[in-house]
């Protein structure tokens, strides 16, 4: 029996071509490398948008400024201190001596702007018949803290031009108030609204005015005639 062998050869096999797949060295999640160009515009624009940018460190400390709280000023208005002066221009438009006017002007003027309260004498807060005791006595005219009503009873009434001489009291609303008279043209006192302030007669006022009167008994006779001749004791 005759058998036969078959034997392939090896070269065809190797003739086949050999498909080999090239490998980056590069891993694959690694971004891209940035534009070494150097043009400045291109490489601005050649950053991805997933790269984070770099922000600059803040090294400058905050600071909030502090404000002052600011203070209330007493204000003084124009008219006052016109009527200020025009009282205190002539001797003769004047209740008491010079000393004692000009006494009762400073204490008036020291508390121009203080709020009002009922029933206060000061330093703080005034009503109006507190205003008016506070500064005559300051003035050394003395009598006893009472209401306008008891004011009223233990004065004496002027009339004519006595009633504008500074430092009369002139009272108000069914004598609920009263004031220290500047001149013709106004008066001194505790307002509920606007605290010790100049008010002019002509207006509000002028319809309510009781009377006029004088504390000029209460005076040492010593501190009259002389410097004012209008006045006798």
């Amino acid at each position: 029996m005759f058998i036969s062998f078959v034997f392939v050869s090896s070269g065809s096999a190797q003739d086949r071509q050999r498909i080999v797949k090239s490998i980056s060295s590069r891993p694959t999640n690694q971004p891209p490398t940035l534009s070494t160009t150097t043009d400045k515009t291109k490489s601005l624009t050649s950053i991805p948008s997933n790269v984070p940018s770099a922000r600059p460190i803040l090294t400058n400390q905050i600071v909030v400024p502090q404000q002052k709280p600011q203070l209330v000023k007493k204000t003084v208005s124009s008219s006052a201190i016109s009527a200020v002066a025009s009282s205190m221009g002539a001797s003769r438009r004047l209740v008491y001596s010079a000393p004692t006017s000009s006494r009762i002007m400073s204490g008036i003027g020291t508390r121009l702007g203080i709020p009002y309260r009922y029933g206060s004498s000061g330093p703080n807060r005034y009503d109006c018949s507190g205003f008016v005791w506070s500064v005559f006595n300051e003035a050394g005219v003395n009598f006893t803290r009472q209401s306008a009503r008891g004011l009223w009873s233990m004065s004496v009434p002027v009339t004519g031009d006595e009633r504008y001489k500074f430092g009369t009291l002139v009272f108000l609303n069914g004598l609920g108030h009263i004031g220290i008279v500047a001149d013709e043209n106004g008066f001194y006192h505790a307002s509920s609204s606007k605290g010790i302030t100049y008010s002019p007669f002509k207006g509000y006022w002028e319809k309510r005015i009781v009377g006029f009167r004088s504390l000029q008994p209460a005076v040492d006779p010593t501190d009259l005639v002389n410097e004012n001749p209008d006045v006798q004791p």
